[in-house]
């Protein structure tokens, strides 16, 4: 299928796609200054087989005639053939060949396209012979090989285009040491990646996270030696009021022993004193016995030697007696 369409519906589509344009055709779409190019009839009739090839074009801008052309959005396959007709056409200002088969010789047909300003080579079949032949753009301000062959060699091709701008080189061959020549010949040239500055930027980025890595890493350490001591010192603590109250219980032990040791003491002291004072009373019970016995032996002994005599009178009236009793008998017998 080919796109046939007038620049008013082309207008139409291109307006109703813009918000789904990727970050490099938004910057495409820029409007820039009015310029007004007289188109020839074979200019016309070249624009007119770009249609009938599939491509789309558009002006511009209302105060810009200049052509977009774009391939990127073609059905089919897109390849050298489909650029021929851009052969010494002036008034195309971006051409599209994102993702075709366009190769080094279809590029090469663009030698004459002098008033490019944009051109899209990304994903393409391109190498750095190709960019031999953009060296007479002098207009080419903005140009995209990313996916491409393009390597250093390349990059020094480009030098020389004093109005380029911006180079896009995402997924070439070219290296670090490519955009660091390019960059020195060129400082005024947006190179975009910058793997320069990339490199720079991960250089610095890996020097921060040393940095961070061993600023955390000291402050881990701060915080695990804080932690250590905050734990020392709960532990130490801890230890000490255990000490505390062990040396606390054993003293309320010492002193608990040492009120019944003294409780002990007293009561034996007091059972002593008791015993003293009883056997000191019953000393003084047997004195006192001892003194009134004594003191008693004096009036019995005297009683006694007072009781004797009648004691002694009595035995002998007992005695007397039984003889008297014997005496009588015989008279009793007698009678």
């Amino acid at each position: 299928m080919r796109f046939l369409l007038t620049l008013g519906a082309l207008a139409a589509l291109q307006f109703s796609l813009a918000p789904f344009a990727s970050p490099v055709q938004a910057e495409d779409a820029k409007e820039p200054e009015g310029v007004k190019i007289e188109l020839t009839d074979a200019d016309n009739a070249a624009l007119a087989k770009l249609r009938e090839l599939g491509a789309m074009t558009l002006q511009v801008a209302q105060n810009d005639n200049r052509v977009e052309v774009a391939y990127h959005l073609s059905d089919g396959k897109i390849g050298n053939d489909h650029v021929a007709p851009l052969k010494g056409l002036k008034c195309v200002y971006s051409l599209n060949l994102r993702g075709t088969e366009v190769d080094d010789k279809g590029v090469a047909q663009l030698a004459g396209t002098t008033g490019l300003v944009k051109l899209h080579l990304e994903k393409t079949k391109v190498t750095d012979a190709a960019l031999k032949h953009l060296t007479k753009l002098e207009n080419l301000e903005y140009l995209n090989v990313y996916g491409t062959g393009v390597t250093n060699a390349g990059l020094d091709t480009i030098v020389p285009m004093k109005n380029l701008k911006k180079i896009y080189i995402w997924q070439t061959k070219v290296d670090i040491e490519g955009v660091a020549k390019l960059k020195k010949a060129r400082p005024d040239l947006k190179i975009i990646p910058d793997l320069v500055v990339d490199k720079k930027r991960a250089e610095e980025a890996a020097k921060q996270k040393i940095i961070d890595d061993k600023r955390k890493a000291e402050e881990a350490k701060k915080k695990a030696e804080e932690e250590a001591k905050m734990k020392a010192e709960a532990a130490a603590k801890k230890k000490a009021e255990e000490a505390k109250k062990k040396a606390d219980a054993e003293k309320k032990k010492a002193d608990e022993a040492k009120k019944k040791a003294e409780a002990a003491k007293k009561a034996a002291d007091a059972k002593a004193a008791e015993k003293k004072a009883a056997e000191k009373k019953a000393a003084e019970k047997k004195a006192a016995e001892k003194k009134a016995a004594d003191d008693k032996k004096p009036a019995e002994k005297k009683a006694a030697d007072d009781k004797k005599p009648a004691d002694d009178k009595k035995a002998a009236d007992a005695d007397k007696k039984p003889a008297d009793a014997k005496a009588d008998k015989p008279k009793e017998d007698a009678k």
